[in-house]
């Protein structure tokens, strides 16, 4: 399988080089060059198949052969290795929970998954790779968990300062061994953008990649979530409208890859907090990204979301196909505070602030008779402790995941600008 870059001009490569070079030349996220539907009889069959069968067979074209089947196999197992239940609210609606792994965040199987090729790439090469990602929350601790202790693999973590959680803030800047943080004075658009100029400044030789979902690796595996809810949810010959809590449009993203490949949702959408380029964007057909406004959704804060690129590609940059399968509403930190309440007095359910965010866009989008609705709940409740014990009466248990991490002494340098971060990589 090759890549092209989506600027359209950097030479198309393979997928190992679209892992470890993370972003192209020409400052484009790769796209794969063509996409396979799955057969038939599988997603006819897929309650046959074991989650590990799942992913292998949702994957596996995007790999090629740069991986051994039996490697990639094995790298499946490592990283699809924890439940991913779907909680009814109601006749209608569930949560499809996708945090009850290491870092109790739904980026797990991506970080995990681009950890494990990006080792198996560099398996003979005595060049140490540097890793770049900006955080708005999630990604941080699921990219920090899952390459510790990678071989030749070091990892530079940018988040915004003040604007992530407490149990967010000590998974990814707790951990030491190969796992550096630098605490930016800024948003998340600010941490996305140093990363970007520091993939393009020829002055810094190290070997760069990033581990956000622009990189091909952390991107894909996404899919594997749909398949896995679909498996579950076949039975109920309902059509399906999965809504995905939004910031830089990957998780979504990957949801459309998923129906393209052949299975049947009938429609998605991109829940988003005040950050609401896109929404706008299907309104007036303008595409205007603007600085990100911090809130109780945080890892939700972006307002140019990179993958948004790929979803206009999936359909041919037509907004009027888009618009059929595609809708995405906005919504305030008052409305999400609500909808957390509302679900907990009527189902007991303790939604996250990104998952009510998620719930929001099913009810607007308003569920017709044969369809159910699927709300993703991308972290763990504990992840917003003070937001959830202020808004419902509950006390959260802290899971044996977050208990190693929440007293662990915070270690962070600061940086202010580009020049910072650049500084860091070069001495």
């Amino acid at each position: 399988m090759n890549y092209y870059s989506l600027h359209h001009k950097s030479p198309n490569t393979t997928f190992t080089n679209a892992v470890i070079q993370g972003l192209a030349k020409d400052r484009g996220i790769y796209f794969p060059e063509k996409i396979t539907p799955l057969s038939k009889e599988f997603i006819e069959n897929i309650a046959d198949y074991s989650n590990h069968e799942i992913a292998y067979e949702v994957i596996k074209q995007f790999v090629g052969a740069e991986i051994p089947t039996t490697k990639l196999k094995e790298i499946i197992a490592e990283t699809v290795c924890f439940d991913f239940p779907l909680v009814k609210i109601d006749d209608t609606i569930a949560s499809l929970e996708l945090f009850h792994g290491p870092t109790m965040a739904f980026k797990d199987v991506g970080a995990k998954f681009m950890a494990k090729c990006l080792e198996y790439f560099n398996r003979d090469n005595e060049e140490e790779i540097t890793v770049l990602v900006a955080t708005s929350g999630d990604t941080g601790g699921a990219v920090a968990n899952g390459f510790l202790g990678a071989k030749g693999v070091n990892v530079v973590i940018l988040y915004p300062s003040g604007k992530v959680s407490d149990v967010q803030e000590k998974q990814l800047t707790t951990l030491g061994q190969n796992i550096t943080a630098l605490e930016v004075d800024g948003v998340f658009d600010d941490c996305q953008e140093m990363v970007k100029t520091a993939f393009l400044d020829e002055e810094i030789t190290k070997t760069l990649t990033s581990a956000n979902s622009i990189n091909v690796a952390r991107w894909l595996p996404q899919m594997f979530y749909f398949f896995f809810a679909y498996k579950e949810l076949k039975e109920l010959n309902k059509e399906l409208v999965f809504s995905v809590p939004s910031g830089n449009f990957g998780n979504i993203c990957a949801g459309i890859m998923a129906q393209k490949l052949g299975l049947p949702i009938k429609h998605f959408i991109a829940s988003t907090n005040i950050n609401d380029t896109v929404p706008h964007y299907l309104v007036d057909g303008i595409y205007k990204p603007k600085p990100s406004k911090a809130t109780i959704s945080n890892a939700m804060d972006v307002g140019n979301p990179s993958n948004f690129i790929r979803i206009q590609q999936l359909f041919n940059n037509d907004l009027e196909a888009l618009k059929k399968s595609f809708s995405s509403y906005s919504f305030t930190d008052d409305e999400t505070r609500e909808t957390m309440k509302e679900i907990y007095d009527s189902s007991g359910y303790v939604a996250e602030p990104h998952g009510a965010v998620g719930y929001l866009g099913l009810k607007k989008y308003g569920l017709q008779e044969n369809e159910f609705g699927v709300f993703l709940e991308t972290a763990h409740p504990v992840k917003f402790l003070d937001v959830v014990e202020s808004t419902l009466p509950v006390k959260v248990a802290i899971p044996a995941q977050i208990q190693k991490v929440i007293n662990n002494k915070k270690v962070a340098i600061k940086a202010s600008s580009y020049e910072d971060l650049k500084a860091f990589l070069i001495k």
